[in-house]
């Protein structure tokens, strides 16, 4: 037993006051004349043995009386093995409360958020009203990063609203061991109130200050079932007016029950295009396939929906991309414009094929196209080198033709600013394409059957490529001498293909083969810029949206569509995209439009992060195995015990206090002197 106070014990000496008083006590007796004398004398001794005995449980009673007053003000009691709460300091607590959707779940209290402020706010009672709070959710608000009085305190904690954001157990940490660290107190505690899900514990925990307690206060949910949209994705990047689209969607089911024959809902611009149902097992995942067509050009908003009735946050997923009627290509010849890629591109309607001579070069024009051909220029200046390199940097392609000796030293800075290999010196050796990657994209769904005996190009001379280690490249069409005819190199977020020869049928007779269009067409399809679908709202604060230009007072506005909202958002150049800063200003999910002036420059769509959605949780067993194996000292977990949150708190931190115990007692031994000298006689 250990005391609060101890200094009050010294009170113990005024058990001394009542033993003097019993000793002292000296009466005055009153004569009285009686005739029978052994009859008063036998009276008389009765009448001292009871007054003896009354008289020594009257001070037996006030002794325990005063004894356990005195220890009921020195405070004692069983101490824990570490003593969280310091009553002789000032003491610096920091509380996280979870505020994540998974947090709106019920509780046998209600919602898990109240239930959780609630215990924040016992926290609280638990401590002196001159120690210091400082109150944490996954918003990291500005408000929040500063310790504040027990009264301010309580009335953060009443404002705390459910968040999109999400935060993992070691930012949390981090962030509250970064806020005492301006503290002077040297009392500092840590809660975390959550309902400690799965990812939440997913890293490993920093460096901790072994000075700080944690104090994990686990919450439970009475439902964990969800069913949710994962994701989605288009298998072809491309979407072009006209043409069909296959959406797939990823759909998963945290529960412990099957459901079947659920509806799922494909609308864009705000009109349905498709719709299925699906059936899917006990914590499963399922994958539904969306087919249709495109019929308008330009953004498309779209927005996936499913019913699930406990947890909705997951239930829909937004997500834009733009369709367009018209794929612009630039060619920039070094002698004559090529007759074959006039007959493939010119006729069809679907590419706007540009022309233009190496001599009459408009840079400034690059960022409009999307896939460049290099051909048979019989120079490459840098200046064109350096617009080549954001060009393909910022995701546009560029193919490349050789001329002359492009083994020389300008083709050779050209590809070296790539890292895509060189050419060597001409090779006359006649020899033909023995092999095609058919698992490149490139060439998916080109063929219905490939016969054993496929004819295949014939090549009569050819600058052989040459490959540097550790480049990222594939080789997509590979001559007999096993060196490649034509490779790609992935180049940031561009591409760059070399071919081996130009399109010249002094070289080869690739370009009257049946395989010369489609893979022209779909080198030329696969070029368009691949765009992200959506953005997880708190993860991606960084968007790259390419390169639009900006007049010196012109300024871009980020709207939600069919809502009032509008910000502008921070956004800088790099060389020739523009980079979006949203900096948490979105906190709804749904589409949003890039706005210039009065026109939409390009859809974006936010989501929330589906982490919260596997309601997959640690009870408060699997933290303490959790704590053991990671060997965290200075974290405990508050279990549950039966008796008021409260209570238990106040023993877990400050040890089982007995001085209501010792109240009661003495207002016990106070009553039994009252009742000895009421009726013992």
């Amino acid at each position: 037993m250990e005391f609060v106070n101890p200094g009050f014990l010294y009170g113990l000496f005024t058990i001394s006051i009542p033993i003097i008083i019993h000793l002292f006590n000296f009466r005055r007796f009153k004569k009285i004349y009686f005739s029978n004398v052994s009859f008063l004398k036998e009276l008389k001794q009765q009448t001292q043995k009871q007054s003896r005995l009354k008289h020594l449980l009257i001070l037996i009673m006030r002794i325990l009386a005063i004894a356990a007053m005195v220890l009921a003000f020195a405070q004692p009691y069983f101490p824990v093995s570490k003593n969280i709460i310091q009553p002789d300091e000032k003491n610096a607590v920091s509380i996280y409360v979870d505020n994540s959707f998974s947090m709106q779940a019920a509780s046998e209290q209600g919602i898990l958020l109240d239930e959780a402020k609630d215990k924040a706010k016992e926290v609280a009672s638990v401590y002196k009203s001159s120690d210091l709070f400082q109150l944490l959710t996954n918003d990291f608000e500005g408000r929040h990063q500063r310790f504040v009085s027990r009264e301010e305190f309580l009335d953060l904690i009443d404002e705390i609203k459910i968040s999109p954001v999400v935060k993992s157990l070691p930012e949390i940490v981090s962030r509250q061991q970064f806020l005492f660290e301006g503290n002077p107190s040297k009392a500092k505690t840590a809660y975390l109130i959550s309902d400690f899900q799965r990812d939440f514990l997913n890293r490993d925990l920093p460096a901790m200050d072994s000075s700080l307690n944690i104090l994990f206060i686990p919450l439970e949910s009475i439902n964990k079932d969800n069913l949710y949209i994962d994701s989605c994705w288009f298998e072809t990047p491309v979407h072009q007016l006209n043409q069909n689209a296959e959406l797939k969607v990823s759909i998963k089911n945290s529960s412990a029950k099957s459901f079947e024959k659920i509806p799922v809902k494909l609308m864009i611009n705000g009109k349905q295009k498709a719709l299925a149902s699906f059936d899917i097992k006990e914590n499963g995942s399922t994958e539904v396939v969306l087919p249709y067509t495109n019929y308008d050009n330009g953004i498309q908003n779209a927005e996936l929906e499913i019913n699930d009735f406990t947890i909705n946050f997951d239930d829909k997923l937004w997500f834009s991309y733009y369709v367009s009627s018209l794929t612009p290509i630039l060619c920039i010849n070094g002698n004559d414009e090529n007759v074959f890629l006039n007959s493939l591109f010119k006729k069809d309607s679907l590419f706007r094929f540009e022309n233009v001579n190496e001599g009459n070069i408009g840079y400034s024009d690059f960022s409009k196209y999307q896939l460049i051909i290099l051909n048979e220029l019989r120079s490459v200046s840098s200046g064109l080198i350096q617009q080549l390199i954001p060009f393909v940097h910022n995701g546009g392609s560029l193919v490349v033709l050789p001329f002359g000796r492009p083994d020389g030293p300008e083709y050779s800075a050209l590809l070296k600013s790539f890292n895509a290999g060189s050419y060597g010196q001409l090779d006359t050796t006649d020899t033909k394409i023995s092999y095609i990657n058919l698992e490149h994209p490139l060439y998916s769904n080109v063929f219905d059957e490939i016969p054993e005996n496929l004819d295949l190009p014939v090549v009569f001379q050819h600058f052989p490529i040459q490959l540097e280690s550790r480049t990222k490249q594939e080789t997509l069409l590979e001559l007999q001498s096993r060196g490649p005819f034509l490779n790609v190199f992935q180049v940031e977020k561009g591409k760059v293909y070399l071919f081996a020869v130009p399109f010249n049928t002094d070289f080869s007779n690739f370009t009257r083969h049946a395989i010369f269009v489609p893979t022209l067409f779909k080198i030329a399809i696969s070029s368009v810029i691949e765009e992200i679908l959506y953005y997880s709202i708190g993860e991606n604060e960084v968007i790259n949206i390419g390169n639009i230009e900006l007049g010196n007072e012109e300024v871009l506005h980020l709207k939600m569509l069919n809502s009032d909202f509008d910000v502008i958002p921070e956004h800088r150049r790099q060389n020739s995209s523009i980079d979006l800063f949203t900096r948490g200003q979105i906190s709804q999910a749904g589409n949003y439009e890039l706005v210039k002036g009065d026109q939409a420059m390009k859809g974006i769509s936010f989501n929330y992060d589906r982490a919260e959605s596997d309601m997959v949780f640690y009870s408060s067993d699997m933290l303490k195995q959790y704590i053991t194996e990671k060997k965290l000292n200075n974290i405990q977990v508050l279990t549950p015990t039966g008796k008021p949150f409260v209570q238990t708190l106040s023993e877990y931190s400050q040890g089982i206090r007995l001085w209501k115990l010792f109240v009661i007692l003495a207002l016990a031994f106070l009553l039994a002197e009252a009742l000895l000298l009421r009726f013992l006689k």
